[in-house]
């Protein structure tokens, strides 16, 4: 609020008294016969009736409606010489409460009452500052009696018949309206006037404009753009059209200067006396040469010029979102992992029991050296009928080990040929290398349990190997001997498992009748494991039996079971 104002109701505090917005009231003139008067071309409103929502209808002599000539009351219109008539209270009448209210209109020309030239249908009132209204022809009657209103509102400030206003404010424009009362012809008429009001600000400031920046240095990176903003707050001032320029001071010199272009001025009216501008100016691309030096924003109007000056500083790269944005990379690291190790949990664990445990808890004696698990197709069964396993009989040093493994691929007539792996290895396990092997269709005698045979076996094996062949994957009883392993795997059991794979059984996995459990789905995919392959003959220096042979466990000498009993009951 403006200092003067607050000396002026301070000084003169009884003249700020009942100058306020008033209340919803009637009209006086509360009769079943209404009779108004306006001057035709200006702005007229029907009354309201007992502070109630009224609805005027044009009605004829004989009371009948004319179509598409009703008015709301408290609603302004531009009065014309066709409106001039009767009007009946439509709201009273589809209600049927009480009487019919009659309203009668006389539209005349601006020489109705008393005319003088000079009264002012449009004035112009500053704000902050004191104003008032007069009534059109009010000085030539004797009869001060006047109602003001705006809109179905009252003005109670009201001294001589002239509407005060101490202060104006912003909401004081609008359309009023004046009622005077004239008696002609023993009735009484309601001269309606009405007065537009505009609220402007002051014509002139009264002090320079305030720039609402501050002056301390701006942080920018260097590479990227920058907006130089400039925010300035002016006085209304009538006829003035602001300006807000950049300047760019070389080396901090003001005296060496370059104006800087700058973007359109965006205005920011908030209230009526005051207008807030920005004004904005692009650097491109910032450089170290920027740092050196200032820029200033200038402006004025007509009180005087203001100015202020800033400096651009390199940005310190904030350490704080650096080791958030680490922090959390970490934890987002540490959950993906956390959702992999759960997802994936029994893989990594066979994983790690299998390339890292084995050996770690090796120190129990155990009866065979190797459980050898296979599958016999039908055609192999035919051709092995008759083939008999020798017995052990003893170890070969390297070279006559691979001495024995070729014989065993060569025929009578010195030709290669491939024998099956279901018969080569157990004659190269135990015969050529030395190892104590457990047969299922040697070592188990007939009619015991089945499964508590298996497990037993496994349990007194240092190691088990699964020749993987597509008659394997659907064979109930040899899946049934490579899960029973895999679970003794994961029971941290001092057990190797090692898988062989055979040509056409990587292709059966998925075709597996019946399907295989999901134990042994998951560990097929990350055991240890060899491959046969059944289309090239296997030599004595052949990538597999080399492989194969570093993956046996060491021979244990020192076994206090012999292996020359052909049948071993197990359980």
């Amino acid at each position: 609020m403006p200092t003067e104002y607050i000396l002026y109701l301070f000084i003169f505090p009884s003249l700020s008294v009942g100058c306020h917005p008033g209340k919803k009231t009637a009209q006086q003139q509360d009769a079943t016969r209404l009779h108004y008067r306006a001057v035709e071309g200006e702005t007229f409103m029907l009354p309201c009736i007992n502070s109630s929502p009224t609805v005027w209808s044009r009605t004829g002599e004989g009371g009948e409606e004319y179509k598409g000539h009703s008015f709301d009351c408290g609603k302004a219109f531009l009065a014309e010489a066709k409106h001039s008539g009767k009007y009946t209270d439509l709201t009273r009448s589809l209600l049927s409460s009480g009487s019919k209210l009659i309203f009668h209109l006389q539209v005349e020309k601006l020489s109705v009452g008393c005319y003088q030239p000079g009264e002012k249908s449009h004035v112009t009132l500053r704000l902050t500052a004191g104003g008032k209204l007069t009534c059109p022809g009010l000085k030539c009657s004797n009869n001060t009696d006047v109602l003001w209103y705006k809109g179905d509102k009252t003005k109670s400030c009201v001294d001589n018949g002239e509407l005060q206003f101490k202060p104006v404010r912003e909401r004081d424009g609008g359309v009023y309206f004046c009622d005077r009362r004239l008696r002609e012809e023993n009735i009484t008429w309601t001269l309606r006037r009405a007065v537009s009001v505009t609220v402007t600000p002051r014509s002139s400031p009264s002090s320079p404009p305030t720039i609402l920046n501050n002056s301390e240095p701006e942080e920018v990176e260097l590479g990227l753009p920058y907006n130089l903003t400039c925010k300035v707050s002016f006085e209304y001032e009538e006829g003035f059209s602001p300006k807000v320029l950049w300047y760019m001071n070389y080396n901090g010199n003001t005296e060496n200067t370059t104006l800087l272009p700058s973007e359109e001025l965006h205005p920011q009216r908030e209230i009526l006396e005051e207008l807030k501008i920005i004004q904005v100016s692009i650097i491109k691309k910032v450089t170290p040469q920027h740092l050196n030096h200032t820029y200033t924003c200038s402006t004025s109007n007509a009180v005087g010029n203001s100015s202020i000056t800033i400096k651009l500083k390199r940005r310190n790269k904030a350490k704080w979102p650096c080791l958030v944005g680490h922090a959390v990379v970490s934890f987002l690291v540490v959950a993906g992992l956390g959702g992999i190790v759960h997802l994936k949990r029994l893989e990594l664990e066979i994983i790690y029991r299998s390339y890292f445990q084995y050996g770690k808890h090796d120190t129990e004696k155990k009866q065979f050296d190797v459980f050898l698990s296979y599958a016999w197709s039908p055609l192999l069964a035919d051709v092995t009928k008759s083939w008999t396993l020798s017995s052990r009989s003893g170890s070969f040093k390297n070279e006559e080990a691979c001495q024995s493994i070729t014989e065993l691929f060569s025929t009578d007539d010195g030709e290669a040929t491939q024998r099956p792996l279901e018969v080569l290895l157990p004659k190269v396990l135990e015969d050529q290398w030395g190892y104590r092997l457990c047969l299922l269709d040697r070592d188990m005698l007939p009619g015991g349990a089945y499964t508590n045979d298996v497990v037993l076996a496994i349990e007194r094996s240092r190691m088990l190997i699964c020749v993987l062949s597509a008659d394997y994957l659907t064979n109930s009883n040899a899946v049934f001997v490579l899960e029973s392993g895999i679970q003794a795997l994961l029971q941290k059991r001092a057990l190797k498992l090692l898988l062989i794979w055979t040509s056409g059984a990587s292709g059966s996995l998925m075709e597996a009748d019946p399907p295989l459990p999901t134990l042994v789905r998951k560990a097929l995919r990350v055991l240890p494991s060899l491959k046969w392959s059944s289309s090239k003959p296997a030599r004595s220096k052949s990538n597999f039996w080399g492989s194969l042979r570093k993956a046996m466990p060491n021979i244990d000498s020192e076994a206090g079971f012999s292996h020359a009993a052909p049948m071993i009951k197990l359980c």
